[in-house]
């Protein structure tokens, strides 16, 4: 009788210990999965593939690219006063943010300019004027200009407006829309002639179906989903100790097949595939919300359209991504390769407020729990300035609940002079400390969502890039739900973790 009451005691321990292991996803502690992020295959970033960008027409003209107008007679800036509300003046010696303008792309030629405090440049007298504002927080006919460069000089360009005239900088304070004269004169005593300098570029989801059009962009992405990640890839992953991928999608995949423009249809069969991959190789995929209506981040790779960060501002942006979330539950839940889904990745910080991602995170992780009680649930820490473990409330009665962190020896002033050892015991000992931190007994599972073995040192060679990668593999392996390489393929070899073990760089 003792024995069988003391077996029974032990029987309940083992259950209750097994019920807060479950509390905070701990049904296996000792495995961790080793994935790859296929980045740049449903989430465009052109610096992983920039040749998908090669046949835009006019491709130095994508949403979001900025722009700086320096007049040739005035000798100052185009500048948006007071950033946005009132008149266009060029009354600038240098350029920073009221001074550039960001392009919205109509087609290859149009274009509508958007200013610091998100107003669009137009005509005054509600568009019957002269005079050059930036009253209008939304585009139309009167905002709508079109960029002629100078075929000699590509720097020296006129800015056409919707009246048909030429803007001009008659004075610091006084800029028009009023010249007719010889656009055969690119002089420096022609007021409508200005110094362009582009500032800035983004090259997303957005520009890229943007940029190709709809006629054009269909074919275009259909042929870079079918043939930037196939089977043969699940193959590799599968036989060089990987076991996961992180597969970054975009809000509009929820769409699919008929997306908002400019966004086109076919992601969602790729993702098919991928998961159809996947289960043949053993392979476990997480998926990632890379891109959320309206960007998280202002990032490319958050497909933002200009460099703005609209999600988290309203309920309504919140309930979308909920809903894509949902949906995306719904479809893979019975899915034997589904292993996670992560809620978004990157919002950032202040721009995104604790409250609203609390907000969301919870109400994504109840849309994951309506189709799947196996699936964890990843929830990226803010970018930014922030605590790594602003989360651990919310995630503290939440099941299979993972924390994301990104890092990277990039990125940062920090890193400019670090040497190679000194890179590698940043890793030792301050990456160690920070995930140290985020990992504890009774809180959620961690993961390293975004690493790579690349870094700020020149002319390094392949033996210091194989300490300094085998100093992340030790680390993060430490992370209780695992890591993430970032990416699988890149036009840059060290980002490239197929190029990294096919060369013997990394080897798991």
């Amino acid at each position: 009788m003792a024995v069988y009451s003391t077996k029974l005691v032990l029987l309940r321990i083992c259950v209750v210990f097994l019920m807060l292991s479950i509390s905070h996803g701990r049904v296996n502690p000792s495995f961790r999965i080793k994935a790859v992020n296929l980045g740049g295959w449903l989430v465009t970033e052109g610096w992983i593939k920039p040749s998908l960008f090669d046949g835009i027409t006019n491709k130095d003209f994508l949403d979001g690219t900025g722009l700086q107008f320096k007049s040739v007679t005035v000798g100052k800036y185009l500048s948006a006063e007071t950033g946005g509300g009132t008149i266009i003046v060029a009354n600038r010696t240098s350029a920073s943010g009221w001074e550039t303008f960001k392009l919205w792309r109509i087609n290859e030629t149009t274009f509508n300019l958007r200013v610091f405090n998100k107003q669009f440049i137009g005509l005054g007298s509600n568009g019957n004027g002269i005079n050059v504002v930036a009253t209008s927080n939304v585009s139309g006919s009167s905002e709508m200009f079109e960029i002629v460069r100078n075929s000699d000089d590509q720097s020296r360009v006129r800015i056409k407006a919707p009246n048909g005239f030429f803007i001009q900088a008659k004075t610091e304070e006084l800029v028009t829309a009023d010249y007719a004269g010889s656009s055969g004169s690119w002089g420096d005593d022609d007021p409508s002639v200005f110094v362009m300098t582009i500032s800035g570029r983004l090259q997303g989801e957005f520009q890229v179906t943007n940029g190709y059009g709809p006629n054009k962009a269909p074919q275009i992405m259909r042929e870079h989903w079918k043939t930037f990640i196939v089977e043969d890839d699940f193959k590799f992953i599968a036989g060089n100790g990987l076991d996961a991928v992180r597969i970054p999608v975009g809000w509009w995949i929820a769409s699919d097949p008929t997306p908002p423009q400019p966004y086109v249809g076919g992601s969602l069969q790729a993702l098919d595939n991928a998961f159809t991959w996947a289960e043949k190789y053993g392979v476990k995929i997480v998926i990632d919300l890379h891109a959320a209506p309206g960007s998280q981040n202002g990032f490319e790779h958050s497909s933002s359209r200009d460099g703005s960060q609209e999600w988290g501002t309203t309920d309504d942006n919140i309930q979308k991504t909920v809903d894509v979330i949902e949906f995306l539950a719904a479809r893979y839940a019975k899915r034997q390769s589904l292993y996670a889904i992560e809620l978004i990745n990157e919002p950032l910080s202040p721009g995104v407020s604790l409250e609203m991602v609390n907000k969301y995170y919870k109400s994504g992780y109840d849309a994951v729990r309506k189709h799947s009680s196996a699936a964890y649930v990843l929830m990226s820490n803010r970018l930014g300035p922030m605590d790594p473990r602003e989360l651990f409330p919310l995630t503290s009665g939440l099941t299979r609940s993972v924390i994301d962190v990104h890092y990277y020896n990039l990125f940062s002033d920090v890193f400019d002079n670090m040497s190679v050892q000194q890179n590698i015991d940043f890793i030792k000992t301050n990456r160690t400390a920070q995930l140290n931190h985020v990992t504890t007994s009774n809180g959620p599972l961690t993961f390293v969502g975004e690493w790579v073995a690349e870094w700020q040192v020149s002319g390094a060679t392949k033996e210091e890039y194989q300490r300094f990668a085998n100093a992340q593999l030790e680390v993060y392996g430490r992370a209780t739900f695992g890591w993430a390489y970032w990416t699988l393929k890149n036009v840059n070899n060290h980002w490239s973790l197929e190029w990294m073990i096919n060369n013997g760089y990394i080897k798991l």
